[in-house]
């Protein structure tokens, strides 16, 4: 069984790894492949939803992308279609989960960049989401959220590096993704 609150922890933090990688090379076509089977995965949802939230998933990724001139706000209106599509399972607001999901971006972004922005506002924010979309204990879904920015680390320390396909840096990246969503599983199964 997979869903919102049921799915398989692995499956989804392989599938997001890939899409990671496909997002920092740029490969929009492998990044789609990805986004559907980490929607299918993630969300149980029909084929058609699954594939309509993997499209809507990868434009507000390529809508962001650019730096430093991306298009927050095109990326919260495609999240919010997104979101749209998760939340008839799910209950709340689609532009408050967009707009959280947009958020932890940003601060991921600037933490990128910018070192007095730091990993703890990146976990904040994580958890914000979390909370929100999954109407979840803050403390109960902070595991996740804290693996999750361990992946981040490592993805943007194989960016520096120039994104080899080799680099042990990704099985880590993996790693921390599978314990991401294996401590968010534990934090809102049902």
């Amino acid at each position: 069984m997979s869903g919102p609150r049921s799915f398989d922890p692995v499956v989804v933090g392989n599938r997001e790894t890939d899409a990671w990688v496909a997002y920092y090379r740029h490969d929009w076509i492998k990044f789609l492949r990805s986004s559907v089977g980490m929607v299918a995965a993630g969300f149980g949802m029909s084929r058609a939803r699954t594939l309509a939230g993997a499209w809507y998933v990868l434009k507000a990724n390529q809508l962001w992308a650019p730096f430093p001139d991306n298009q927050p706000d095109g990326a919260r209106a495609y999240m919010r279609r997104f979101y749209e599509l998760v939340a008839d399972s799910e209950d709340f607001d689609p532009a408050e989960a967009a707009r959280l999901e947009v958020e932890w971006w940003r601060i991921h972004r600037a933490h990128q960049h910018d070192s007095s922005v730091t990993r703890v506002q990146l976990e904040d924010a994580l958890v914000e989401l979390y909370s929100y979309v999954y109407k979840a204990d803050k403390e109960a879904v902070r595991p996740a959220a804290a693996h999750r920015v361990d992946a981040m680390d490592y993805s943007d320390r194989w960016v520096a590096a120039g994104c080899n396909l080799d680099d042990r840096l990704l099985v880590e990246e993996r790693r921390a993704l599978v314990a991401s969503y294996a401590a968010l599983r534990i934090a809102v199964e049902d």
